[in-house]
């Protein structure tokens, strides 16, 4: 967009979606960033749905258990924090009404969270592309268990309906199943140290068989998560334009 055309759209009171991801490994086969990947095209999707308008995404964002890993850049989580508190107060004071941030990793929730909470209630929304029911019960029928927590196939699957498939041996074997403690500890992206996360996960992979994921997957999965971010950008901005 040029800055007259969002002026237009402005002036008509408008709310936007704002992408956030990651920097990071994703396993043997998926790709560097495909957590920014991930929640830029659903968005980009979701919006041609609504016409929404999106933000440039925000792709450097905490991930240190995976710094171990060739080509993951982390920042701290304040740092994160700041930045994406700036971002906001930016947009808003252009004259958004509303910012609904489509989230790609799970350690972005909880400082996404603490800058959320500074701002006028309302005004910020956070949701996981995977969160909606529809998208939740798709991944759980594609791959059930094998889902997993990191570098998952469901995300591996959007990435190749975008980019194509990659392949590796290593990826090719199942990984260790994850206990249903062992996910509740660690939920958020709550791995340790560096060189303790790759000790304990080689490949890169947290129980996610990536190798399961195809790119017609991906293609449906792209397009239930587009709907569905679609139908809740809606009910945010008209909640946000009837709060004036």
């Amino acid at each position: 967009m040029t800055w007259p055309d969002l002026e237009a759209r402005l002036a008509d009171g408008v709310c936007v979606m704002l992408p956030v991801g990651s920097t990071e490994q994703h396993g043997p086969i998926g790709l560097i960033g495909t957590d920014t990947i991930c929640a830029t095209q659903i968005s980009v999707a979701a919006s041609d749905l609504c016409n929404g308008i999106v933000a440039p995404s925000l792709g450097y964002t905490p991930a240190p258990f995976n710094t171990a890993f060739p080509g993951t850049v982390s920042v701290t989580a304040d740092l994160f924090s700041k930045l994406l508190e700036q971002v906001c107060g930016g947009l808003l004071s252009q004259g958004f009404q509303g910012i609904f941030i489509v989230n790609g990793h799970g350690a972005n929730l909880e400082p996404a969270q603490n800058v959320k909470d500074r701002f006028s209630p309302g005004s910020i929304h956070i949701q996981s592309w995977w969160d909606p029911a529809p998208v939740s019960d798709l991944r759980a029928d594609l791959f059930g268990a094998w889902e997993g927590m990191h570098a998952t196939p469901s995300e591996v699957a959007i990435t190749q309906a975008l980019h194509g498939a990659r392949f590796h041996p290593d990826a090719e074997m199942p990984p260790e199943p994850l206990s249903a403690d062992y996910i509740r500890a660690h939920s958020g992206d709550k791995h340790g140290p560096p060189n303790e996360h790759k000790a304990r996960f080689p490949d890169g992979r947290v129980g996610s068989h990536s190798a399961l994921a195809t790119p017609e997957a991906g293609t449906r999965l792209l397009q239930v998560a587009a709907r569905a971010l679609a139908a809740d950008f809606t009910t945010f901005s008209d909640e946000r334009r009837a709060a004036g």
